[in-house]
């Protein structure tokens, strides 16, 4: 990354590493434990109320983050213990497994829920046809979800639709292409779409993928098999002082402003009202599961390319135990109580 984002990542960084650790907390020696996140995005918001509340301390646990942006080089990271826990999107995360890694996934943040958006002059899906939707990049989760999309409304891509490669990953900026005449469509988060409608740019909002049942593979937590294995009180630590945090963003509002505010480097809070409603209430789901439905769209994607995914059981992917022992023994209840 360069510029502006570099500072930031940069400012994020150094600004979890000098957290300040609750008193109680310094008594008892902690476990350290090092997570890396793939970007800086609303809904890792969690992850840092847990941190600035201290709730990984409470259980034990001197979590310290790293901005790892490639999914493969964080895969790596992660099978050589560098880093003990890491946060990717989850279709790349499935590849990896299906190419071997001795990887499981045990948490996730919600799949992205996206929304079709197209030009003024477009009215309505049938009107797609002949047009150009713009992507980001080919096996990344806009890519499956437009794919998706497009054998949804019984139209074949490069045929009747043309899909085309923008690079560009913010769905804000992919808005503004149609803006630009570069393209005709393409599909974003509802919090970037109504920035740029009070911003004044006109587009139509055709269709919401969710109700379509069309999900954008989300971002999941991810640990090898060995780790869970000889550290399984550690991930269910670090899961414990998870969901403290997520629930601690859907019900207390002001906490989850400070969070945006502080980690993000933003100080806007009608953004934020989008974003937590978005993000924090309607994306991550109170008990951190992976959404099955989500994940098994992805490896229907994947497995086009991956022939080795066809037939493979979810199961072979996820190991969410601990957060079946969790529920089994009360802890969610006890927590939105």
């Amino acid at each position: 990354m360069r510029g502006p984002g570099t500072r930031r990542t940069l400012l994020l960084f150094l600004t979890l590493l000098v957290a300040p650790v609750p008193v109680g907390a310094q008594q008892t020696r902690l476990e350290t434990l090092n997570v890396s996140f793939h970007t800086l995005v609303p809904s890792y918001a969690p992850f840092w109320i847990a941190k600035d509340k201290g709730f990984f301390e409470k259980y034990g646990l001197d979590v310290r983050f790293t901005y790892i942006a490639s999914s493969a080089i964080a895969f790596s990271a992660l099978i050589s213990g560098d880093v003990h826990l890491t946060t990717v999107s989850s279709a790349p995360a499935m590849a990896a497994l299906a190419r071997g890694a001795p990887v499981a996934i045990v948490a996730a943040f919600g799949p992205t829920r996206f929304k079709l958006v197209a030009h003024s002059s477009i009215t309505s899906l049938q009107a797609l046809k002949g047009k150009t939707i713009g992507n980001s990049r080919p096996g990344g989760s806009v890519d499956f979800a437009i794919q998706r999309l497009v054998r949804k409304l019984g139209l074949v891509a490069g045929k009747d639709v043309q899909v085309l490669t923008t690079g560009v990953q913010e769905s804000r900026r992919r808005i503004m292409l149609i803006s630009q005449g570069k393209v005709d469509a393409t599909i974003a988060t509802a919090v970037d779409i109504s920035e740029l409608e009070q911003k004044g740019y006109k587009f139509n909002v055709l269709a919401d993928l969710t109700e379509l049942g069309i999900y954008g593979s989300g971002a999941v937590v991810c640990v090898t098999r060995r780790f869970l294995a000889d550290h399984r009180p550690t991930v269910r630590a670090f899961l414990m002082a998870f969901s403290e945090g997520i629930w601690m963003g859907k019900t207390q509002k002001k906490v989850a402003f400070e969070t945006f505010r502080k980690f993000l480097k933003v100080d806007e809070p009608r953004l934020f009202e989008g974003w937590h409603k978005q993000y924090i209430l309607e994306q991550i789901p109170a008990k951190p599961f992976p959404l099955e439905e989500a994940m098994l769209s992805d490896i229907e994607d994947l497995s086009v390319h991956q022939p080795e995914l066809k037939g493979k059981r979810l199961s072979e992917f996820v190991d969410v135990s601990i957060l079946k022992e969790l529920e089994r023994e009360g802890f969610f209840s006890r927590l939105h109580r």
